[in-house]
């Protein structure tokens, strides 16, 4: 059982996951530090309220954190973004395979002969 674990974690996509999420856990923090300390206090100049996050409202016993759903919003679209230009960045990296350059599969070779056969042969 140890050995089939081994195989498991040693397998590329299982380690190429792990690296994706240690890393998006960081850049989270980074993007939630710069929307908290640097987005913030600039809507902050045209709200008059440095700190979206303290944004509330209330009916009777319940409060609306409506401020703190405004940074979490700020967040996804800084994520999203930066998600999108990786995404770009990436495709314009990675090798274009055009079908003329695909190699065909056996079967498709095999059937490409028989049809020249049969076409060379009178009916």
């Amino acid at each position: 059982m140890l050995k089939d674990f081994k195989a498991f974690i040693a397998r590329g996509n299982v380690v190429d996951l792990a690296v994706g999420v240690i890393i998006g856990a960081a850049f989270t923090s980074i993007v939630t530090s710069l929307t908290k300390n640097l987005i913030n206090p600039l809507i902050g100049l045209f709200i008059g309220k440095i700190d979206l996050s303290g944004l509330v409202f209330s009916v009777g016993n319940a409060h609306f954190r409506y401020g703190q759903f405004i940074d979490s919003i700020i967040n996804f679209l800084i994520i999203a973004f930066v998600v999108f230009l990786l995404v770009k960045v990436i495709s314009r990296l990675m090798p274009k395979t055009s079908e003329k350059e695909a190699k065909p599969s056996a079967s498709e070779a095999y059937l490409k002969e028989i049809r020249d056969l049969l076409k060379d042969k009178p009916l």
